[in-house]
């Protein structure tokens, strides 16, 4: 007897064998259990059975396999035909992406769930927790849910704070700078001023470790769409900067960029030749470079 064949409750259904032809190439060595399940699983799925049994049997689908998108969309089918509680759902949903954080299918789940609730007031601390899981902390899942809950809900308040929190924890999380620049971008209008706050922010990290990329891109992402020449401070730090690291590729980049704008070609040149010889993995890059200048 198995976990379903063999029990009265399940005596009216006829399990359902994938269609893999008569001499499957490289067949897949599930186990019993799993195969047993599945089986049951697409029979309920050809009935398009609407009840408690199905039910219960999408929950041991989920827990064989996370990731079958399948079973958490006939879930939602029978989470509103069955009137099931959204708050016991939801429990099961956090445990189901603790276990499994970086699964596509429960996080959609999840979003649905607030959305049915129109309640969003467990996601911050959430996403927060699913973050400080070990080795998670750039989590794109978690960053990408909380982000639409923010936007979706207007939950901006002390969001920033947040960033911070997360950037003193590791401030080559590359994630937390990218979310600092979705929530500055959402929450301000991108003037002049707004971008050279934030410009002075990312060098106050960048002094602190001048080869740490993520708040140069943030950098050179807030002067996107705007010229440096806006930004006259920003020369003047960069040069600070190679002055003192001179060996710091991510500062020579935006040199080249500054006075290629300025029409300098002999100092963009200059920072070429510099850049062939201290950036070897893209050497060949700065070659092309130096030859669209001269």
């Amino acid at each position: 007897m198995g976990k379903y064949a063999g029990v009265e409750e399940w005596a009216d259904i006829t399990p359902l064998e994938p269609h893999e032809g008569p001499n499957p190439i490289v067949p897949i060595a599930y186990t019993d259990e799993f195969k047993e399940t599945m089986n049951y699983f697409r029979a309920i799925l050809q009935k398009d059975e609407r009840s408690e049994r199905a039910w219960e049997l999408t929950e041991d689908v989920i827990d064989q396999n996370p990731a079958n998108y399948t079973a958490w969309y006939y879930r939602r089918i029978l989470l509103k035909e069955l009137q099931k509680d959204l708050s016991k759902e939801l429990e099961f949903c956090s445990e189901t992406a603790v276990d499994s954080p970086k699964n596509y299918q429960v996080w959609h789940h999840r979003r649905c769930l607030v959305e049915l609730m129109n309640d969003p007031s467990k996601e911050l601390e959430f996403t927060e927790h699913i973050l400080d899981l070990d080795e998670d902390s750039k989590n794109y899942h978690a960053w990408a849910h909380r982000q639409w809950v923010l936007k979706a809900y207007n939950l901006w308040d002390g969001e920033l704070s947040f960033v911070d929190k997360k950037l003193n924890e590791d401030f080559r999380n590359n994630s937390a700078w990218n979310h600092r620049y979705f929530v500055v971008s959402s929450t301000t209008k991108m003037t002049k001023e707004d971008r050279q706050k934030e410009i002075d922010f990312g060098f106050s990290w960048i002094k602190k470790a001048p080869n740490n990329q993520s708040p140069w891109n943030y950098v050179v992402g807030l002067v996107k769409g705007m010229k440096y020449s806006d930004f006259p401070t920003l020369k003047e730090t960069c040069e600070e900067l190679k002055g003192k690291f001179a060996f710091c590729t991510h500062c020579s980049s935006i040199l080249v960029d500054i006075y290629c704008e300025e029409g300098n070609e002999e100092k963009a040149l200059a920072e070429c030749d510099h850049l062939i010889s201290s950036d070897v993995i893209r050497s060949k890059y700065w070659t092309y470079r130096k030859s669209t200048l001269s």
